[in-house]
């Protein structure tokens, strides 16, 4: 199946508020999946890569929106304003369904690395608000979340870094480290928002040096024990960009994991 069409989108008045949206060549409305690119929340890095996942997911008939936002490193970026973005991309779909033929039924969201935190974080935005931090919740409906080698702990990705002597991509998202905000961390941080009570798929390299699989493990049990409906798919010799490689033996998983969602 042929890519029809994509275009560039706006859902804000800041530079990085936008996103492109990609249309299959079908009839019909189409399944959405909403992407969030990683590289650590820095703003020099950009949704270009994950392009190749949207390009991959349209020809076999997804509608894709491929979500920029405000990255560490740019006016708004961090605490709170990357936070908002995610929010408000996602709930832009309801005003791209006027104009494009998408199936807002089905939506799954799929996140990597950075972005997997923020698919995570996005499924604590359904069925519940924090009325103590900032406001927003999703306005569609999410048939589930893919992460991709999701920092799915920020305390833990922090701690891991300060033990490897890294200046943490995390404390520099959050402003801060866990200690000065502990109510931040808590509520920005997936694991410490479960139970979500929407479907989940984890998805890790067990050769990941970017984002240890220890992370995903330590979520996937936490949301066993709460109940959550959450699956982990260890891949072997697999690393941290094999996920996000439509030409690589593990895409396949990527691809069974989201029919599995959808359909």
């Amino acid at each position: 199946m042929a890519i029809a069409s994509f275009i560039k989108l706006t859902y804000g008045n800041q530079p990085s508020q936008f996103g492109v949206l990609r249309l299959p060549d079908a009839s019909g409305k189409c399944p959405v999946v909403i992407t969030f690119h990683g590289g650590f929340w820095k703003a020099k890095y950009g949704l270009e890569e994950i392009s190749p996942v949207d390009e991959d997911l349209t020809k076999r008939g997804y509608a894709t929106w491929n979500v920029e936002y405000r990255r560490v490193g740019e006016p708004g970026g961090g605490w709170e304003g990357t936070f908002h973005d995610a929010v408000d991309s996602v709930n832009f779909l309801s005003q791209l369904e006027k104009d494009f033929p998408l199936d807002l039924s089905h939506v799954v969201i799929i996140g990597h690395s950075a972005g997997g935190h923020l698919a995570l974080w996005l499924a604590s935005r359904i069925n519940r608000l924090n009325q103590d931090m900032m406001d927003g919740l999703l306005q569609i409906p999410i048939k589930g979340v893919i992460s991709l080698a999701g920092v799915s702990d920020l305390e833990k990705m922090w701690e891991i870094d300060a033990q490897n002597g890294i200046d943490s991509p995390v404390e520099n998202l959050m402003g801060g480290m866990p200690k000065e905000f502990p109510d931040r961390y808590r509520f920005a941080s997936p694991i410490d928002q479960l139970p979500v009570r929407i479907p989940q798929i984890l998805i890790h390299g067990d050769s990941d040096v970017d984002v240890p699989v220890e992370l995903s493990l330590k979520y996937y049990h936490r949301a066993i024990g709460l109940k959550d409906q959450v699956d982990l798919k260890i891949l072997p010799k697999t690393d941290h960009f094999m996920l996000i490689d439509p030409l690589s033996a593990a895409w396949q998983s990527v691809i069974d994991s989201l029919n599995k969602l959808v359909y």
